[in-house]
This record gives structure tokens, sequence and C-alpha cells, in this order.
């Protein structure tokens, strides 16, 4: 049997694997080793398997991500969501749907401290969900665009998807940071557009906001400035060369630790921080270690260069090749994590652009918002189901009716960024 024959079979098998909801992490690990020692030989893939773990965990490109984690986790233990809302919502106050403008403004903030579309969904539909249901808002509104508002923690920097992609791609994570700003604050902006739109259009599923004063607006705008402190030091410093990444997450960690100590974070919930940091970080290396694995195995079977020669003698445009990548992408989109989903298939997607001449960048920033639709999708969007687990009483069909405007917000600013990649590359030096 040929290797790329053995290749094509360890990723069916992969494939059957993730299907049978084994986790990702072990599937990658099993067939990377089994995929390896069929291609090369056992005891290769034996040593493989005892330098692999060594080589991630001692890899320092890889310690920002725990620190990353860390400043999600401290912003959600210590009440900064709530803080956040509430300064959002005065800030919208009086305005009709101010609250679901607010609630979606406050996930773009709040993202851009957590880095995670799912832990901003999560955290965010605690705080904000109770108060926009008091308030009399539609259950397809409140819960669309808290779903909505959580994928913004996959694009706006610092993000750990964009972290990733770059080490995986051996691209700046800079360069990254800065190309991720003007389309996740674009689809900031495009999310309050959407609100807009919709509660024009059906009234009577939102009710005005609570009117606020200009004071109270002028105070809620500096409850806000040490959300914005943490996110520029982070991204302008790495972005400006003062500090590399992982010096950038330890200060933005470092920074966040200190407004939530003076917010009133006590020891028992630093402690809880520290150990929900822990596991999830265990998780994301374990998920890493078998990227790594499958990597190998990639690379021996030679099943990305067969796929890339296979491409290449279709004879599709570039475009038509993009969009077939970008369709795949969002299909899995629909039920796998993000993380997950960019460790299993950069490794083969990626040999693929280069040869075409797609600009690696921009490739990423185009597929980390294909598969931040596939989060709100259906039948299998990720958020939805992460605000589902929140508000049970909430029907599914609700909230997936809730999102769909939101989807179609996202397509035309992934059509925006398509036709036009200098909104992806403006910030990046050259």
């Amino acid at each position: 049997m040929t290797s790329d024959m053995i290749g094509y079979i360890g990723m069916a098998g992969l494939l059957v694997m993730l299907v049978l909801r084994v986790p990702v992490a072990l599937s990658m690990l099993v067939t990377g080793f089994l995929g390896f020692a069929s291609v090369i030989d056992v005891d290769a893939a034996i040593s493989m398997m005892k330098s692999v773990p060594v080589e991630v965990l001692t890899n320092y490109s890889f310690s920002a991500i725990p620190m990353f984690i860390f400043m999600g986790v401290l912003a959600s233990h210590s009440g900064m969501a709530g803080s956040l809302f509430d300064a959002s919502r005065k800030l919208f106050g009086g305005w009709k749907g101010g609250m679901a403008i607010a609630a979606v403004s406050s996930c773009g903030i709040f993202s851009s401290i957590s880095g995670s579309s799912l832990a901003t969904a999560s955290t965010m539909s605690r705080v904000a969900l109770p108060e926009m249901e008091r308030n009399g808002y539609a259950p397809s509104l409140a819960t669309g665009a808290l779903a909505a508002g959580g994928t913004l923690g996959i694009m706006i920097p610092p993000s750990i998807a964009l972290l990733l992609y770059a080490i995986l791609t051996e691209q700046s994570v800079g360069d990254m940071f800065a190309a991720g700003l003007i389309p996740g604050l674009m689809g900031l902006l495009f999310y309050i557009i959407t609100v807009w739109v919709v509660v024009k259009l059906r009234p009577n599923v939102a009710s005005p906001s609570d009117p606020t004063t200009l004071i109270e607006k002028i105070k809620a705008i500096t409850g806000l400035i040490p959300f914005g402190l943490v996110f520029m030091v982070i991204v302008f410093g790495i972005y400006g060369g003062l500090f590399t990444p992982t010096e950038g997450a330890a200060i933005g960690a470092f920074a966040t630790l200190l407004y939530a100590i003076f917010t009133g974070l006590r020891l028992a919930g630093l402690w809880s921080a520290v150990q929900e940091t822990l596991a999830l970080s265990a998780i994301v290396f374990f998920m890493i270690v078998g990227a790594e694995t499958l990597g190998y195995f990639i690379s021996a079977s030679r099943v990305s260069f067969t796929i890339t020669e296979y491409v290449a003698n279709l004879g599709l445009p570039n475009l038509g090749v993009l969009l077939c990548l970008l369709l795949l992408y969002f299909a899995l989109g629909c039920f796998m994590d993000s993380i997950a989903m960019l460790l299993i298939t950069v490794p083969v997607v990626y040999p693929i652009i280069t040869a075409l001449g797609i600009d690696p960048i921009w490739f990423g920033i185009i597929t980390v918002l294909t598969v931040e639709v596939g989060l709100i999708s259906p039948p299998v969007g990720m958020n939805v189901f992460v605000i589902k687990a929140t508000a049970p009483h909430v029907k599914l069909g609700e909230i997936f009716r809730g999102v769909i405007p939101f989807i179609i917000s996202d397509f035309c600013r992934l059509a925006l960024l398509i036709a036009f990649p200098v909104l992806t590359t403006a910030l990046i030096a050259h």
C-alpha cells in the first residue's frame, strides 16, 4: 500500500472517530501514531511519541496560550463582564434595542480579553440575558445577539485562534493580530447595525432602554477605559515590537489580575481562576500534541502534497479553490471547536494556499471569519448550544431564528474582505 493511500485512510479514520465523538486530541494522537507507524515503522512512531510532547511543552511560542486563557478566566471570575455590560447599557440608554446593542458591544470588548468565542458567549449570556428578558426582549433577539456577539472572540485580538494559526504557519503573531483588528471591529459594527435593522423591521422584539443622562454616559465611557487600556497595551505593544507575544500575554494577564484584585477578587476566586486556567490549558496543549503528531503523519504520507497536486490539476482559479476551502471550513465550523479545527486542517490546507500564491495572513483571517460564521450556523452551531445551556427555557429553534440576521451580516463582511484584501492587510507593516 502506498504512503498517500495510508494517508487517505488515516484521515478517513480521523473523521470517523470525530463523528463517534472521540475527543479531538485523542483522535489526532491515535491517527498520527498509527499512521506514522504504518508509513515508517513502529519504533520510529514510538520515538516520535517520546519527543513530540517535549517539543510542544518546551516551545516558547506556546507559552502565551495559558496567559491569554488566564486573562479570560480572570475577567469571568472577577465580575468584569457585569461591569462591562452595565457600562455599555448606560452608554446606549434610551435607544430602542439598546440592551441588545449593549450586549453585542460588551461581547466585542470582553472578547478582546478572553480571546475565546465560547467563553465570551457563556460569560456574557449569564450577565446580559436575564436583564434583556426582564425588559421584555424577544428571546430570539436576546439569544441571537449574544450567540453572534460571542463569535467576535475568535477574531478581535488577542485571539487564541489567530495566535495558533500564526504559530502553525510560522507567520508573525503581531501581523496576524493587526490583520484581525479591522475585520473584528467591522464585525462589531455590522452586528450593531443588524440589531438596529431588526428592531426597525420588528419593533415588538425590543423595548427602549431606560434613558440615561449625559453625565451617566460619560461615566460609562470612563468605566470602559480599563478594558481599552489592556487591549491597546497588548495589541499595539506586540505590533510595535515593544515586546514579544508571550511577554504581551504576561503583561496583559498581570494587568487583568491587578484590575480584578482592585475590583474585589478574593483569594478563593483567584485560586478557582488558576485551577480553571490549568484545566483549559491542559486541554489545549493536549490538542496541540495531537496536532503535531498528526502533522508528522501527514508529512510522512505526503497526503498534503498529493492533494495540492490534485487541486492544481483541476485548473480552478484561485477564487474557486478559496471558496471550496471556505465551504469546508464553514461545514466543519458548524460542529467542531475552532481551535481543534485549525489544528487538524492547517497542516493539510496550508501547502495548497502557498502553492497557489495566496497571502497566508489574508487567508488566515478569511478562514477564521468563516469558522466564526459556522459557530452560529444550523444545524450544530457551537455558540448556539452554549447559549442554550445557559438558557434552557429558550427553544433551540428560537435561538437559530435569532442568529439568521447576524449570519447574513457575517456573509456581507466575508464578501467585503474577499473583494477588498486591503481591509485585512492595511495595518500590517510592510
